[in-house]
């Protein structure tokens, strides 16, 4: 007696029996001659190709298709049902691709319980549509996509969906399907999800999982009788979503053509593991042109650099390349604001705090001033726009904690403007947005803080965060809140006053749209300093304006959050010029 398999292996068994010899046995049964045009399925998704593995019928032509790829792209064999077999071929130029293949039947499939909030989604419609989808590519690590190379839809060529932000009309979040029926009379009318990417900054909440679902319910509505996507072996957080969604894992395999692009995939262990944002964008821009890595000290982001005979330490984006007394006139504010006025650039007044009464008159001569530690860093103890005596000492003894000088600052509103100047140019310009959070009309404060916290966490490897501080508690009151407040649906409150990328601030890129006047005031900031890579910190009404204040310099400044501005690539060819040669 044959033993029946349960439905979900019988879908199992046959997902896996080779799809061109059933796309041949369909033909066969309907007493057509073998069709030799249903092989060798190729796409070209913009990144790079994707090749059906299971319509190649000779593996020696799946290697060879795999051989074919264009410089600066990554193309894709995917369904290979002899891995093995296809990499005998050329076993020194590809690889097995570490990723799981998951597939969701759309029986499985349960629709969401709550509705879009706060964002819609959308085909791409211009060039800046596609620029948009290209920046969170570049933001994310992944190849960008040239729409002019795309297989065209009627052929089989893959559709992109963008999630616009309905306030702001940016774009936080891309995805791109292919529909297998139409791609290659696909039997089992299969379909697959690729590039899913969303925005690690927005204030939205669930753009990854709404435009996964989106994509199902499309395919579902086409007749689709499945979903499969390929997902990294060891992202935790990607498949704790996909297996919510109903994903099971399918065993299939995946391959892949030894490149740049792919290095951490076939190298093996990561060999910046351990390290934080900030430093891994550098050592990976390091290996991408060949330099030696070697990993100092993980948790203090502190490694060095190799090329030839020439052996650079770094600490994050300082390097042996600061001096020290350079470091020492960035650390100490006091001392920033005296090398820049000495050169004639506009900084706050300021002067130390003192007694009770110096503190208040300097306080009535200025009317708001701002409050921070002399020698500080990411935002701990700065408090913005005080007003009132009480409030003044109240925020120089919480500075006190942090350094024994506190500096008092005149106040100036206006953007947070990050300009990053390495080896004297300008290479990255942003404006730096306080933390905010945007109500549902259901979580308190203290939840939607508490839930946006974690989101930044998690998109910078616990980098940035919202502290529950006396600073964002004095924040969420003056606007008329507290913690315990529910935020009416769709409303935006700030709920840290400073900027810092450490404190939950975001950052939004204008190096385009920079005045010169302030992209010549942080170049010759840098130069008054004499610090070859530095971070100059300015208060501006606006970007196009030439009006400005340099409130600090950073010598260590995080090149990461900058895209889409190579600042790691400038940063290496600073260190090893010979480098931009290769």
């Amino acid at each position: 007696m044959n033993k029946v398999l349960p439905p979900d292996q019988q879908r199992l068994r046959r997902s896996q029996t080779p799809t061109w010899e059933r796309l041949q046995a369909g033909h066969a049964q309907q007493g057509q001659q073998p069709d030799d045009s249903l092989a060798d399925v190729t796409l070209d998704c913009g990144w790079g190709r994707l090749l059906v593995g299971h319509t190649f019928n000779d593996p020696q032509r799946l290697a060879n298709a795999l051989l074919e790829e264009r410089p600066g792209e990554r193309d894709i064999a995917l369904y290979v049902a002899d891995p093995h077999v296809v990499l005998s071929f050329a076993p020194q130029q590809l690889f097995l691709d570490p990723s799981d293949t998951l597939r969701l039947w759309f029986t499985d499939y349960r629709p969401a319980h709550e509705s879009i909030r706060g964002f819609h989604i959308r085909r791409p419609q211009c060039e800046e549509d596609w620029q948009a989808i290209n920046n969170l590519y570049l933001s994310n690590g992944m190849v960008q996509v040239n729409p002019q190379r795309l297989t065209a839809r009627e052929a089989g060529g893959p559709d992109f969906w963008l999630a616009e932000d309905t306030d702001t009309g940016q774009i936080i979040g891309t995805v791109m399907g292919l529909n297998h029926a139409r791609a290659y009379d696909d039997p089992d009318k299969g379909s697959s999800l690729w590039c899913l990417a969303a925005d690690s900054q927005t204030q939205r909440f669930g753009v990854g999982e709404m435009l996964v679902r989106h994509l199902i319910e499309y395919f579902m509505s086409r007749g689709a009788s499945y979903l499969d996507l390929s997902v990294l072996h060891d992202n935790r957080g990607a498949k704790t979503l996909y297996r919510k969604l109903g994903f099971r894992q399918l065993r299939t395999f995946t391959i892949k053509r030894k490149n740049s692009i792919n290095q951490p995939l076939f190298l093996g262990p990561e060999q910046d593991k351990g390290l934080n944002p900030y430093a891994r964008i550098i050592t990976r821009a390091a290996m991408r042109k060949g330099i030696e890595v070697n990993i100092i000290d993980a948790e203090a982001g502190l490694f060095s650099l190799t090329q030839g005979g020439r052996t650079i330490r770094c600490r994050e984006s300082l390097s042996d390349l600061t001096s020290a007394v350079s470091m020492t006139l960035c650390q100490q504010k006091q001392l920033t604001h005296r090398a820049l006025q000495r050169h004639g650039l506009n900084t706050p007044s300021w002067q130390l705090a003192g007694s009770p009464e110096d503190n208040a008159a300097f306080l009535a001569e200025h009317g708001a001033l701002v409050v921070k530690p002399d020698n500080g860093e990411q935002g701990d103890g700065v408090a913005v726009n005080i007003r009132d005596e009480a409030s003044l000492e109240q925020a120089i003894e919480q500075a006190r904690r942090f350094d024994s000088r506190v500096l008092l600052e005149s106040f100036h509103p206006g953007h947070d403007l990050r300009v990053v100047v390495i080896n004297y140019q300008v290479v990255a310009a942003a404006i730096r947005q306080p933390a905010q959070i945007c109500g549902d009309g259901r979580k308190t404060v203290r939840e939607l803080i508490e839930k946006q916290s974690r989101k930044r966490q998690a998109s910078t490897d616990g980098e940035s965060r919202i502290p529950v501080d006396e600073e964002t508690q004095r924040t969420v009151e003056d606007a008329g809140f507290t913690f315990d407040s529910v935020l009416p649906a769709n409303q935006t409150l700030q709920v840290r006053r400073t900027a810092n990328l450490h404190t939950g601030g975001v950052l939004v890129d204008v190096t385009d749209e920079l005045h010169p006047t302030l992209r010549d005031a942080a170049v010759q900031a840098a130069r008054a300093l004499e610090i070859p890579v530095v971070g100059m910190d300015l208060l501006v009404p606006a970007v196009d304006q030439p009006e400005y204040v340099i409130i600090e310099a950073n010598e260590r400044p995080g090149l990461a959050n900058h895209e889409p501005q190579p600042t790691a690539e400038c940063f290496i060819d600073l260190l090893f010029p010979l480098s931009q040669v290769s």
